[in-house]
């Protein structure tokens, strides 16, 4: 049955929140296609230009995202999910790592505590995986299955607002982790972390968690370190050849 609000406005802010709690409640993911415009205007009772509003305000907030010729996916899973990606456009690499890796220790020791079973198994599954894609020399896999490792601990904490928060940034956190992945090393500090966190996890044992997060800190910081050095070195070379022509 269709409703009949007062006015024009007032519909379409109530189709934008029938929108919003089909994203929130899980109905409709990320990275789905939402439904036509006709089974939408079937589904809520009310008009297509009632519809395209609606749909118009929230791409313009980042909720959802039109494409040209293949309809309107879900970009993100909440408005402040949206807030953030618009933020995060504009931040620069290292405030993005400092926020990462903040949450990345206050997560580790959480999960070492309040882990079940299944957050054990899929921690394990994105490490063996992650050291499949090292093995096989396959950089985007590494980065994705990297990117699960650190999304299962986080997940495992028991805190839903530090997993939204993460998951939020998730698109960021891979930008950082293959931006990072050339100045990677097996010799850098704290480069057997994943597997020291994953045990210490296993054993519930949040100290040996925090330590590994910490030492996990000390792998990424080394590894802006030689990556803003290759940066200075390639630009005074690049210099030096200017000067010679």
């Amino acid at each position: 049955m269709s409703e009949t609000p007062r006015t024009g406005a007032t519909l379409v802010q109530r189709t934008i929140g029938r929108i919003e709690r089909s994203i929130e409640s899980g109905e409709w993911a990320v990275g789905d296609r939402i439904p036509a415009e006709g089974q939408l205007v079937e589904a809520f009772g009310v008009g297509r230009n009632t519809v395209r509003e609606a749909v118009r305000a929230l791409c313009h907030t980042g909720l959802l995202e039109a494409r040209r010729g293949d309809g309107t996916y879900v970009r993100a899973a909440s408005d402040l999910n949206a807030a953030l990606r618009r933020r995060l456009r504009r931040a620069e690499l290292k405030h993005v790592l400092q926020v990462r890796l903040a949450l990345e220790r206050e997560a580790a020791p959480a999960a070492a505590v309040h882990r079940g079973e299944d957050d054990l198994a899929r921690i394990l599954s994105a490490l063996l995986a992650r050291r499949r894609a090292d093995e096989g020399n396959d950089p985007a896999a590494f980065v994705d299955r990297d990117l699960e490792f650190h999304r299962a601990v986080v997940a495992a904490s028991g805190n839903p607002l530090m997993t939204d928060l993460y998951e939020s940034i998730t698109a960021s956190v891979r930008d950082s982790i293959a931006s990072l992945l050339p100045s990677w090393a097996p010799e850098l500090p704290g480069a057997c972390a994943h597997d020291d966190l994953a045990e210490a996890i296993a054993r519930r044992d949040p100290e040996a968690a925090t330590k590994a997060a910490w030492a996990h800190t000390e792998t990424v910081e080394a590894a802006m370190a030689r990556m803003a050095e290759q940066a200075e070195q390639a630009e005074q070379a690049e210099q030096a050849e200017s000067g010679e022509e």
